[in-house]
């Protein structure tokens, strides 16, 4: 019997144990306090960022407001390929722009758009940007610019070769500005069809608006700070957005796969389980964003300061803009909106309700709220923190937390002829 016993109390405990594992909450107090790094690699849950989902839409809707207060204020300064115009480059030398703007002046009659010197060193050049010029304009600035300035050609003597010029009409440049909008809306269009097909509603929703918001700022730094917008930008904002989306889907998946059947158990919340997938694909979109980062500061060195290929400048500032504004948008907008959109649905609602009253039980707060209709609430027709949904008989006779298993009752002794306990007499 002592046996027995044992053997039965030791049962409880581990139903005990285990019951109080499940009801557990996954909040950040319960979490093992380690270093930042070591809670960043490991992925735990210690950041919370969908509980603070309110601090990063303040956040994102100030960073909106000022790109788009930048595109109506400022506007963009578009480049000769968009609205035409003749461009005059030529070695630089000992040249200054102050030089350059004056002779440009006195040959033409009128001010440049835009005297800039582009790379360093041997390789430096001088671009002249000014509305379209005429043949005669355009020979008579050449003829000035190689006289006051003796440009030297790749031989390293003075030629009039080294001073070059393009010109671009307004026809061609509304017909490239065209093509850009269309190539936009193509690949908007073809991205949602994606999208709609991959995941759910709100998931898609929350991807699409992401993917617009790195559009809006992306756009929004370029005219606050007032790069220029050339071709080459229109093919690295494609490319961004669709580093954005990449990134986005990498944290969706996580999210889709933590709170795949999340109304059946009571251990955290969606909320929760989103923030988790937020931690768990944290060091993978960081790595991401670091391995893509490093070739574009190597493309800006390479374009800027080494060959001053202004093609590749446009093109990789972009791409370094739109990888950070991609990395910020999928961590700190994508998910948080997605629970935003997700917690208006009533079975979210239902269930953060249950989630909530079982650990307001296992704190021993008796004042928590019991749903209405007991027969339909899996939380209320269980027993003791029991989350496996079986209606209120079911489990109407599971014992206590702890309590010793009752010894079933011996039925009572039928009376007899013969009194119980007592022996008759012998004849």
């Amino acid at each position: 019997m002592a046996s027995k016993k044992s053997e039965m109390t030791t049962d409880s405990d581990l139903e005990v144990t285990e019951s109080n594992a499940e009801e557990a909450p996954a909040t950040d107090a319960a979490l093992p306090q380690h270093g930042f790094f070591t809670r960043l690699y490991t992925g735990t849950g210690a950041f919370e960022v969908v509980g603070r989902r309110k601090m990063w839409f303040i956040i994102s809707g100030l960073i909106v407001a000022i790109a788009i207060g930048a595109m109506l204020l400022r506007g963009f300064s578009f480049g000769i390929d968009f609205e035409g115009g003749t461009k005059i480059s030529m070695p630089r030398g000992e040249v200054t722009v102050e030089q350059v703007e004056t002779a440009f002046t006195d040959t033409i009659g009128t001010e440049p758009e835009s005297v800039v010197i582009v790379g360093s060193g041997a390789s430096a050049t001088v671009q002249i940007r000014s509305e379209s010029l005429d043949n005669d304009q355009t020979a008579a600035l050449r003829e000035a610019l190689f006289e006051e300035f003796q440009p030297l050609g790749a031989d390293g003597q003075p030629t009039p070769l080294a001073v070059s010029d393009s010109v671009v009409s307004e026809t061609w440049g509304g017909q490239i500005t065209q093509k850009a909008l269309i190539a936009l809306l193509v690949f908007v269009l073809i991205v949602t069809v994606y999208i709609t097909m991959r995941y759910e509603r709100y998931m898609a929703i929350a991807a699409m608006a992401t993917m617009f918001f790195d559009l809006i700022v992306t756009a929004g730094i370029y005219a606050l700070v007032g790069f220029e917008v050339t071709p080459a930008t229109v093919i690295g904002l494609l490319t961004i957005l669709g580093f954005s989306l990449y990134d986005t889907v990498i944290v969706f998946d996580k999210v889709e796969e933590n709170t795949e059947g999340f109304e059946h158990t009571t251990r955290r919340t969606y909320a929760e389980q989103a923030n988790l997938a937020v931690n768990q694909t944290f060091m993978r979109s960081i790595n991401t964003s670091v391995i893509s980062v490093l070739p574009i500061i190597a493309l800006i060195v390479v374009a800027v300061w080494l060959l001053g290929v202004g093609t590749l400048k446009d093109l990789a500032l972009v791409q370094l803009v739109g990888v950070i504004v991609g990395t910020y948008s999928s961590i700190f907008f994508a998910t948080p909106l997605l629970v935003s959109l997700r917690e208006r649905t009533e079975k979210v609602r239902n269930h953060t309700r249950r989630v909530e009253r079982k650990r307001a039980r296992a704190a021993g707060n008796t004042d928590a709220d019991e749903p209405a209709d007991k027969g339909r609430d899996e939380d209320t027709a269980a027993a003791a923190g029991d989350d496996s949904g079986e209606p209120a008989a079911a489990v109407a006779g599971t014992p206590a937390p702890g309590a010793r298993p009752s010894r079933p009752s011996r039925p009572s002794a039928k009376r007899t002829g013969r009194p119980s306990g007592k022996r008759n007499p012998r004849p």
